[in-house]
């Protein structure tokens, strides 16, 4: 199976497995949150679609690793994790994890192939994973944002003296 292909249909997965989310949860919140990480999946899948464009030289097979390989998938799919934390709110730290796991694959597999291109390819999705964790994060902030502001009272009388 080729390198990107292999990234792509990972990176489908999670965002039908967003989605899903979305529609099953019953908090706006959550909702809203599930959308933005669709969304953000929606995003670095086209991000993917575009290495995989650009390094279209023929030589991004995974060998004999291949489809096992992209069968990696700590928890989406699996209905009990899925049921659990349809409406947590610390759901985030779940993703995050995922996120994580997935760039321990791919630098995993990158020390596995015996290809320099395959290799390089590897890694430089393991980047672009990275890059995509840090968007993540910047959503989770976004989305806390309301919970976690504090005013300070200094700032309530802001009235001419």
């Amino acid at each position: 199976m080729n390198v990107f292909d292999c990234a792509i249909k990972i990176e489908d997965e999670a965002r039908r497995f967003y989605q899903n989310m979305r529609a099953e949860s019953a908090s706006p919140e959550l909702k809203n949150l599930f959308a933005i990480l669709a969304a953000a999946e929606e995003e670095h899948l086209r991000t993917l679609q575009k290495m995989k464009e650009m390094g279209a030289n023929g030589k991004s097979d995974l060998g004999p690793v291949g489809a096992e390989a992209c069968g990696f998938r700590p928890f989406r799919g699996t209905g009990g994790l899925k049921a659990a934390t349809k409406n947590d709110r610390d759901f985030y730290l779940h993703a995050i994890h995922e996120e994580e796991q997935d760039i321990k694959f791919y630098e995993d597999l990158a020390s596995r192939t015996k290809d320099e291109v395959v290799r390089q390819q590897l890694l430089m999705i393991a980047e672009q994973e990275r890059q995509h964790l840090a968007r993540i994060e910047n959503i989770y902030s976004f989305v806390e944002e309301p919970r976690t502001f504090l005013a300070s009272g200094e700032f309530s009388n802001l009235n001419d003296l």
